[in-house]
C-alpha cells in the first residue's frame, strides 16, 4: 500500500511541476500572458508541497528518485499537450529513469 501511495504522489507531483513549468513556457514563450506564468508558479509551489507528502523522510532520496518520473512525465506530458512523438531511445531512457527510481524508493533496505 506505501508503494502504491508513494506512485500516486509522484504521479500528482509530476502532473504540477510539469504541468507549472508548461504554463510558465507558454506564458513566456508562446506570449499567452502573465495568467498564464502566474498559474505555472502557483502549480510550481503546489508540486513542492506535494512532494512533502511522500513517507519516506529523505529529502534526497525523494528528489533524486522524483527526477525518473519527472524525465517519464515530460516526455508523456509532451506527447499529450504538443504532439511530440518520442523515438525508440526517449522511450528507453524514460524507462532506464523509472527502473532507477523505482530501486531508489522502493529497494529493501536494512534498518541501521
Amino acid at each position: 500500500m506505501l508503494i502504491l501511495r508513494s506512485a500516486a504522489l509522484f504521479v500528482v507531483a509530476a502532473l504540477f511541476e510539469i504541468g507549472g513549468a508548461w504554463l510558465v513556457w507558454q506564458g513566456v514563450r508562446e506570449h499567452r500572458g502573465w495568467l498564464w506564468i502566474g498559474s505555472g508558479v502557483m502549480a510550481l509551489g503546489v508540486y513542492g508541497f506535494v512532494a512533502t507528502l511522500q513517507p519516506d523522510a529523505n529529502f534526497g532520496r525523494i528528489l533524486a528518485a522524483y527526477g525518473g518520473v519527472f524525465v517519464a512525465g515530460s516526455l508523456a506530458w509532451g506527447m499529450v499537450a504538443d504532439g511530440y512523438r518520442p523515438d525508440r531511445w526517449d522511450v528507453t531512457g524514460a524507462l532506464i529513469c523509472l527502473a532507477g527510481m523505482a530501486v531508489i524508493m522502493w529497494a529493501p533496505r536494512g534498518h541501521r
